[in-house]
């Protein structure tokens, strides 16, 4: 004891209640920290020995071991006292039912490792990474390569539509039959070859894309797969299969968009003349995808049994219903125009529409679990189509600027040399590599069982934006040429159609502040779900178990934010070595402060987070950015081009931390922590714009990225994956790879006359008008003047847009001859 008194003796000058005080706080935090009891409790009887304290000190101190420890004994001098001064104030937010639903749909996967603040890296880089089968392969490589060499995206939107024959095509192969088992004829593919599909045909034609994805995920084929009976399985899902049936799902409607559960759309249950239950539908939807062609609609309404027929009182709540749409009383046919692009897109009104309760998927007793069908399907759906778009389109800019910058020129260089136009270039091929990485990752996440809502909500909202990004700079690199459509353009369309990817599924601006951090923070944390229902419930017992858990878990997060801060994470172990390594750490790094900041957040807004749309945005992205980090890390190490995909994956890696970083930023100027406002506005701010955990990527780096795009080879090709590429130079991206093939074979020849220009052997002037002079001066030889002379006609024929006399323009017809001719003969023109 001398010893401890001679090391400690200085604590002597403070009184001995500031001794006590201390030493009950570093006692809690050891409680919190999980420090066994016999431990931290034989520490501090210790402590108090050789501190010489008075007995009263150690009765008090082993009050509040008690306190601290014994359940009941805590249950009822803190806990209870708390739940009841909780309920005071109205700290939880209100959750409605709807709202619960959603939040409770689907399952948590490695959202809750980034929440946590200590993820399991080893988790994380060992989750599934599937490759197709051989049979999705196939199928890829055979019906789904001929289908977009069927289209023409061109000829899609001056008809307004497909041909008879892409129609037929598309049901003989059972496109509208991706996700139905074999067993009721359909294709029984994986979400990966879902998503490879959509994906590829995205990079073709975008309606095409469009018209098969819808089927294939919240269509009733997904519905009636999980939910549905055997009769009405065996009924409608070998008919969908083969697009005997074809699907729509009416959802939305003018006064309940994203706030379904504000529908207004009524069926009521009543007894027909004939003994049977029926039910009477009034309803008007709109946005429709595939209604005014559909043979049947899958439908939500909210179910009024006024009567209680089915003995779930006389409102169970929102249904969904199958309703064949030749049922008289649904009116069907005319067609939204969402921005031009050529899908079928519709109303659906219902007035007094009668069906059989048996309709009802899932059949009667399945009333009123419409909601936590659609949100169930809607968390697996937003993992696949539109992330599969995203990506398409993404690889399509990719392929084609990389091409485009290498063959345009401009004051005498080719334009993919300005920095000007590498910046753009570099966001583009960077993020598609991460895109590319989160598709591949959400969807083997599906293909193992998850049904990740939180995961797949982070892969709508982000892809569509990341997309959106990189058509714009897509657009402002190709200038006129992006603007100017016709049968040449690859983009424009794309542009046109981003703001419907944006909007469906979701609204964007509702999934990043709403759904990504509020679906998230509940339930992705260990803890506040559980203190939310035991506070719900009026638990005393569960509410204990959760708030001083998660008491602990705020100071465990605390202690290792701090001490990640501090060394910048870099004693942490990772599960590889190499490039990705460090990657890994501030991986690790960003959830401990992501997951310390966002229980400060709760704790400091409680309910009113709710409302607090601009800040958890701000938490949604830090989110996101680490789910999308987390499956680029993954790609890196699993696809195994370490040395030649570097310059990609760095980009990609730079560019996360660096948003995650501006999202901290944005944070700690914003948040609002009673009394203590200014500390993290002010100090911790400054520290962590002085110690950041990313920037944006270096120009070094973006050039490298630039650079590569430009040069035709196996890196390229892996780049862009999975795309339609057509051999037929006369089509767009034909054009564009011919050009750039034309141009690199050339390049010794081009070489050799600026020597000779430097020289002044030739003229100062473009390459392809001093041809014959340097054939004649012997600079090139006969064969390289025809290869310099095709390069020249290529570059030339690339930069060319379309253009159209007043009547093909003014009756929208095509400029190339056989479309036009396939467009008069369909009677379509105008």
């Amino acid at each position: 004891m001398e010893f401890l008194k001679e090391s400690f003796g200085f604590l002597y000058q403070y009184p001995l209640w500031a001794v006590i005080t201390t030493m009950v706080i570093v006692s809690v935090l050891f409680a919190a920290w999980g420090t066994p009891l016999l431990i931290w409790g034989a520490a501090g009887f210790i402590a108090l020995w050789g501190f010489s304290a008075p007995t009263w000190a150690f009765w008090v101190y082993a009050g509040l071991i008690v306190l601290f420890n014994v359940k009941p004994v805590r249950r009822t001098l803190l806990s209870g006292p708390l739940m009841k001064l909780l309920e005071a104030i109205n700290f939880l937010p209100a959750i409605s039912e709807t709202e619960r639903t959603a939040i409770e749909a689907g399952n948590v996967w490695v959202d809750a490792e980034l929440f946590s603040g200590k993820p399991d890296l080893d988790r994380l880089a060992n989750e599934s990474y599937p490759e197709l089968t051989e049979d999705e392969q196939a199928f890829l490589d055979g019906p789904v390569e001929e289908l977009c060499g069927m289209v023409d995206d061109w000829d899609v939107f001056v008809r307004k539509g497909f041909t008879d024959e892409v129609w037929e095509f598309m049901r003989e192969h059972k496109f509208f039959g991706l996700i139905i088992p074999e067993k009721y004829g359909g294709l029984n593919f994986s979400a990966t070859a879902h998503s490879a599909i959509v994906s590829k045909l995205a990079s073709r034609c975008g309606p095409l894309a469009t018209t098969v994805m819808v089927p294939n995920s919240l269509g009733p084929a997904e519905l009636l797969m999980h939910y549905g009976t055997d009769e009405q399985k065996d009924h409608y899902l070998p008919r969908l299969a083969t697009g005997e049936e074809m699907p729509c799902f009416g959802l939305t409607e003018p006064t309940a968009g994203s706030d379904a559960g504000a529908m207004t759309a009524e069926g009521e249950v009543f007894k027909g003349d004939d003994g049977e239950l029926y039910i009477r539908l009034n309803f008007t939807k709109r946005y429709i995808t595939l209604a005014a062609i559909s043979t049947v609609i899958g439908l939500a309404i909210k179910l009024h049994d006024p009567e209680n027929h089915l003995g779930n009182g006389e409102f169970p709540g929102i249904t969904c219903v199958l309703v064949p749409s030749e049922t008289e009383g649904i009116k069907l046919g005319r067609r939204h125009d969402p921005l031009g692009v050529p899908f079928y897109n519709c109303p659906i009104d219902g007035k007094d529409a009668v069906v059989s309760v048996d309709q009802i998927i899932g059949g009667p007793e399945n009333a009123g679990d419409g909601w936590q069908m659609l949100m169930e399907s809607l968390g697996v759906g937003r993992g696949i189509s539109l992330p599969a778009q995203s990506t398409g389109g993404a690889k399509v800019a990719t392929r084609a600027l990389g091409a485009y910058t290498a063959v345009r020129r401009q004051f005498g260089i080719n334009i993919g040399k300005f920095e000007g136009i590498e910046e753009p270039m570099a966001r583009i091929g960077g993020s598609t590599y991460l895109l590319d990485a989160a598709r591949r990752y959400t969807c083997g996440a599906l293909d193992t069982g998850e049904k990740p809502s939180v995961v797949t909500a982070i892969a709508k909202y982000n892809f569509t934006e990341i997309a959106r990004d990189i058509i714009n700079d897509a657009m402002d690199i190709q200038g006129g040429a992006g603007i100017s459509r016709g049968p040449r353009n690859i983009l424009a369309h794309q542009y046109i159609a981003m703001p419907i990817a944006i909007t469906v599924e979701g609204a964007n601006i509702l999934a990043r502040s709403l759904m990504i951090f509020g679906q998230g923070a509940i339930r992705c944390h260990p803890y506040a779900y559980d203190e939310i229902n035991a506070l719900t419930e009026g638990d005393t017992r569960k509410f204990d178990s959760a708030f001083w858990g998660h008491i602990g878990h705020v100071v465990r997060n605390t202690g290792r934010a701090l001490l990640m801060s501090i060394t910048r994470g870099k004693f942490t172990s990772t599960p590889v070595s190499g490039a990705a390594s460090k990657y890994y750490k501030k991986l690790s790094w960003a959830s401990a402060s992501f997951a310390l900041l966002a229980d400060i957040a709760l704790g400091s807004y409680g309910g009113g987070l709710k409302i607090k749309e601009k800040i958890s945005g701000r938490f949604a992205d830090i989110l996101s950015w680490m789910y999308l980090a987390t499956a680029t890390l993954r790609r890196y190490e699993a696809e195994g081009n370490q040395k030649e995909d570097k310059i990609f994956f760095e980009w990609a890696m730079e560019h996360a931390f660096g948003q995650i970083q501006e999202a901290f930023d944005a944070i700690y100027e914003d948040i609002s922590v009673p009394g203590l406002s200014w500390l993290f506005q002010g100090p911790i701010a400054l520290w962590s714009r002085v110690n950041r955990i990313g920037s944006r990527p270096s120009d070094k780096l973006g050039h490298k990225v630039a650079q590569a795009m430009q040069k035709r080879g196996a890196q390229r090709d892996r780049m862009t994956d999975g795309i339609y590429m057509p051999e037929d130079i006369d089509q767009a991206m034909g054009r564009y790879e011919h050009a750039l093939e034309s141009l690199e074979k050339a390049e010794p020849v081009y070489k050799k006359i600026h020597k000779a220009t430097k020289k002044k052997e030739l003229p100062k002037t473009q390459p392809r008008f001093v041809i014959d002079e340097a054939k004649e001066k012997g600079i090139i030889t006969d064969e390289e003047a025809e290869l310099i002379r095709k390069a020249e006609d290529a570059r030339v024929e690339l930069v060319q847009v379309d253009e159209f006399t007043l009547e093909e323009y003014e009756n929208q017809t095509p400029s190339t001859p056989e479309l036009k001719d396939s467009a008069e003969a369909e009677n379509v023109a105008g």
